[in-house]
C-alpha cells in the first residue's frame, strides 16, 4: 500500500468528517487531556488495515503511542484487542470513525479473501480480485485482499489491457481488437482477452492474446477449454464466482478465479473502539 496515497484518502476522509471540527469533542475536552483506548474484535476474522491507526492519528500529531496486538493477515478471535492507543483523548476520538470505517471495511475483505482461498483448497489457482470496489476505496479494498491471502488482478484501467465483449464487439472481433493493441502497447503490459466460446478460444490463441478469460463457463467446460491453450498462456475463470460455488472450480486446470465478491460482497468485520479509563453508563 502506498503510504504517501494512504495519506492523502485519509486526509480527505477526515475534511469530509471533521470539517472545521469535532463538535462533541472540542466542547467536552481541552487539548491537554491524554487517555488510553483500544480496538477490540467483535468477530472473528481477518485482520486488515492496522498500519493506517498510526498513519491517521499522525495527520494530527506524532504524540500518539501505539501497539499493535494484532498485524494484517492475523486472525482474530471475538473478544481479542486489536491494538492500544495512547495519546491526547481530542485525537483518539476525532479520528475513531475514520480508523474504523476502515479497517472494518478491510477487515471484512480480507476475512472474505481467506475463506475463498480456504474453500478453494487448491494451491495451483490463485484467486484474484477485480475492479468491482467501492470509489475511492480501491486501493484500500486491494490490499486487504492480499491481507487474506488472495492476489490482484489488474488495479485499473491503466496497469493492464483487458478486451471485454464490448471491445471485441465495436472492434469487429478478437483477432483485429488484439492486433490494434499490440500495434500500439509495450511489451511490459499483458493482453488479456475475454471469451465465452469455443470458437472465441481459438481466436484468441491465434490472436497471441497473453491471457485468455473464460467467463461464465462451468467448471466441466473449463476443464475442456484449458486443453485449447497453450502452456505459455496464461487461463483465468470468472463470471458469478462466489464463495458458495469456488469449491467445485478445484482442479480445473486454470492459473487464475477472479471474483468481483471479494470486495463488492464482504460484509465488514465488526470492530470497536473502547476506552480503557473512565466510566461507562
Amino acid at each position: 500500500m502506498n503510504t504517501l496515497l494512504a495519506k492523502e484518502m485519509i486526509l480527505s476522509y477526515l475534511k469530509e468528517d471533521v470539517g472545521t471540527g469535532d463538535l462533541s469533542t472540542d466542547l467536552v475536552f481541552g487539548r491537554e487531556l491524554r487517555g488510553t483506548g483500544v480496538f477490540l474484535a467483535k468477530d472473528d476474522g481477518i485482520i486488515s488495515g492496522t498500519e493506517l491507526i498510526a498513519l491517521t492519528y499522525s495527520l494530527y500529531t506524532n504524540d500518539v503511542k501505539v501497539t499493535l496486538y494484532k498485524h494484517d493477515g492475523d486472525r482474530v478471535q471475538k473478544g481479542e484487542d486489536i491494538a492500544k492507543v495512547e495519546g491526547p483523548v481530542y485525537v483518539l476520538l476525532t479520528c475513531e470513525r475514520i480508523i474504523l470505517n476502515l479497517m472494518q471495511l478491510m477487515s471484512g475483505i480480507a476475512t472474505a479473501a481467506r475463506r475463498m482461498v480456504d474453500a478453494l483448497d487448491d494451491p495451483s489457482i490463485r484467486i484474484v480480485d477485480t475492479r468491482k470496489t467501492h470509489p475511492g476505496l480501491r486501493m484500500f479494498e486491494k490490499y486487504a485482499v492480499t491481507c487474506g491471502g488472495a492476489f490482484n488482478h489488474r488495479f485499473a484501467l491503466y496497469d493492464g489491457v483487458m478486451l471485454k465483449d464490448n471491445h471485441i464487439a465495436f472492434a469487429g472481433g478478437i483477432e483485429k481488437a488484439v492486433a490494434l493493441v499490440r500495434g500500439k502497447l509495450g511489451h511490459m503490459v499483458k493482453i488479456e482477452v475475454e471469451t465465452e466460446t469455443e470458437e472465441q478460444v481459438k481466436q484468441a490463441v491465434k490472436a497471441g492474446a497473453d491471457v485468455i478469460m473464460f467467463d461464465n463457463r462451468t467448471p466441466d467446460e473449463i476443464k475442456h477449454l484449458v486443453t485449447l491453450v497453450p502452456e505459455h498462456i496464461i487461463t483465468e475463470a470468472s463470471g458469478g464466482i462466489t464463495l458458495q460455488s469456488i469449491n467445485t472450480f478445484k482442479g480445473c486446470g486454470v492459473d487464475y478465479i477472479s471474483s468481483g465478491s471479494i470486495t463488492n460482497g464482504a460484509k465488514p468485520l465488526d470492530i470497536s473502539f473502547n476506552s480503557t479509563e473512565g466510566i461507562k453508563p
